[in-house]
């Protein structure tokens, strides 16, 4: 299964993320999984990529011409795939995954995020999607999507259009799972 990968590129973030982030990619290297990214040597994004190194795993990196300078994208991508803009990145990313993950980031991660469950929850794909909450960093976000629900700005259904999980191996579980049991005809958020 080839899994799209969000994250910070930030690498001025804390020990413990970059940690999860290689034991992520060593862990969907080990079940024998592709990595599409970002293409960030920094972060989030590159603990993944190392990760994935390291256990000897594809990983495809995707970036807009303008990342290409030094030090900034992954330099042992398996693929690398350039493009002119940001928006045809996420296009490439959504077309080239089978599911994806979110890992701690920022606004760009955030926004890559959003739009993929924006696009499942339109039934426009029906691609499994996690959240790999390290340290409880999505804390907000669960409380945000709560409040939302209660005071009826969400469906209910909506929260379980993705999974949240603190163990990388038990998020692989989930979306292997959710790869397995996928029906395309089964869109029911629409």
């Amino acid at each position: 299964m080839r899994i799209c990968v969000y994250g910070a590129s930030s690498n001025v973030i804390a020990q413990n993320y970059i940690e999860a982030g290689e034991a992520l990619g060593r862990a969907m290297a080990k079940r024998g999984h592709s990595l599409v990214f970002g293409g960030g040597a920094s972060g989030m994004m590159g603990a993944a990529a190392r990760g994935m190194t390291e256990g000897k795993g594809e990983i495809i990196g995707v970036a807009p011409t303008f990342f290409d300078v030094d030090g900034i994208l992954y330099p042992d991508c398996t693929e690398f795939i350039f493009t002119e803009t940001m928006r045809q990145r996420k296009s490439i990313m959504e077309e080239r995954a089978d599911a994806f993950i979110m890992t701690p980031g920022g606004i760009g991660t955030f926004e890559e995020f959003y739009e993929i469950l924006t696009l499942k929850q339109l039934g426009r794909h029906s691609k499994p999607i996690a959240i790999l909450n390290v340290a409880d960093y999505y804390r907000p976000i669960i409380t945000m999507q709560e409040q939302a629900i209660a005071q009826n700005f969400m469906k209910p259904e909506c929260a379980d259009l993705c999974g949240w999980f603190e163990d990388a191996e038990q998020l692989l579980d989930y979306l292997e799972q959710e790869v397995k049991t996928a029906n395309v005809e089964d869109l029911k958020y629409i």
